[in-house]
């Protein structure tokens, strides 16, 4: 199950739940500043980084700017604490699947959630087109 982590104010957050209505495809959707993450939903968040807490951490928040010299000294309960406390440190939306996780809303990216029959279809489709 594909699980979208929003925030109500997030123009992303409403593009990608809008994405998957369209493609008809079922998504359970967490608001994290009305339903407090998990610690083991933060963890896997975490564990799913390819470049650490560069990845879901907002730049741009001014808690992020607060912290910004401290986090990376901080151990992975501490930060953990820190999301939990302070949610808006977040970038969103994050969405994760079994295999999966994209933070923010790319048109292109979120591709990869759809169904792989789906994809190769709108492949052979699209070689169809180019005549190839």
């Amino acid at each position: 199950m594909i699980k979208v982590y929003t925030s109500p104010s997030s123009t992303s957050s409403r593009k990608a739940k809008k994405w998957f209505a369209t493609h008809e495809i079922p998504f359970k959707e967490k608001n994290f500043f009305n339903e407090e993450l998990t610690n083991d939903e933060l963890r896997r968040m975490l564990q799913m980084t390819e470049n650490g807490t560069e990845d879901i951490l907002s730049k741009r928040s001014n808690i992020y700017r607060d912290y910004e010299d401290r986090i990376s000294q901080f151990s992975t309960n501490e930060l953990i604490e820190l999301i939990k406390k302070e949610p808006s440190i977040l970038r969103r939306p994050i969405i994760l699947d079994d295999y999966r996780m994209q933070v923010g809303f790319n048109e292109d990216e979120i591709r990869v959630f759809l169904p792989r029959n789906i994809r190769k279809q709108e492949l052979t489709h699209a070689l169809l087109l180019t005549g190839l």
